[in-house]
């Protein structure tokens, strides 16, 4: 045996015919992570107790977590998170149906590629935002002003990737199914859609970050009911430590959907071989 492979090979089992027990790791990506958050609020705690910033402006961290866990007692701040999640939720279905549909269409169809680029690059890099004043005109600070912000944006996060991810089929796979007879729904459901599928969860996992945003952007801006109007009102009212409160809740909800979403990734992706790498590491 030569010197490499006996390095490969590792040290020898000790005699006694037991081995020895592999060696725990330690979660290091997870205490590191831990480890920055404790740092961050240690840092902001400081900031303004030693006078580098008005603790008017910028309460320590112990008073806005403090102001969040009385929040939590409270059945207005319940009702504007589910004035909130209800106008995500339901802008996130209608943008991903709308974009899945449009996309795979289009994306089927080299004609209808060409015809519709120069419109979608048109569109696509519109600010949402930029469509506020829009939006009030339609439907004034009610809720369907938020859908349309939200819908505008998670649309193009979902309809971009399933239209890169129908672009990717493999010709020889496509020449095949025809050969064996497949008919076009068939190679669409055989053929297009698990390749375009990867594509399609990175779309929604990007949307539901995306009409996160625009659902509190909405809200802080137009005035719709929500967690970003609470928001607007606490900091008009001078509740400071409440308004980072609020801040921060909008936070823990942005880290819990991504985490749902990631994990719906993973179970319906469990086939994929970028899925399974990942378990394996």
């Amino acid at each position: 045996m030569t010197q490499d492979a006996v390095a490969v090979a590792g040290p020898a089992a000790p005699s006694g015919g037991k081995q020895a027990a592999p060696a725990r790791k330690l979660p290091t990506k997870q205490l590191l992570g831990l480890a920055g958050i404790v740092g961050f609020l240690a840092v902001w705690e400081l900031i303004p107790r030693v006078g580098i910033v008005d603790p008017r402006f910028l309460p320590p961290a112990s008073e806005v977590i403090a102001a969040l866990l009385r929040d939590f007692g409270l059945t207005a701040f319940w009702l504007a998170v589910g004035e909130t999640m209800l106008a995500w939720a339901i802008g996130l279905v209608i943008a991903i149906v709308a974009a899945t549909v449009l996309g795979f269409i289009i994306g089927s169809s080299s004609f209808l590629r060409k015809f519709t680029n120069s419109t979608v690059e048109f569109l696509r890099p519109i600010p949402s935002v930029a469509l506020i004043p829009l939006a009030v005109l339609l439907f004034g600070v009610k809720i369907e002003s938020t859908l349309m912000l939200v819908v505008y944006a998670s649309f193009w996060q979902v309809f971009i990737q399933v239209l890169y991810g129908v672009a990717d089929v493999d010709n020889v796979a496509m020449n095949t199914a025809k050969s064996y007879g497949l008919g076009r729904m068939a190679r669409v459901r055989h053929v297009v859609f698990p390749t375009a599928l990867p594509y399609l969860m990175t779309g929604v996992r990007l949307a539901a970050s995306v009409a996160l945003i625009l659902a509190i952007t909405a809200e802080l801006v137009i005035g719709s009911p929500g967690l970003g109007r609470e928001i607007a009102l606490a900091q008009s009212g001078g509740a400071i430590a409440g308004m980072y409160a609020l801040v921060l809740a909008t936070g823990l909800i942005g880290v819990l959907i991504n985490l749902l979403m990631r994990f719906i990734e993973r179970k319906t992706l469990s086939w994929h071989s970028s899925i399974r790498s990942e378990v394996i590491v």
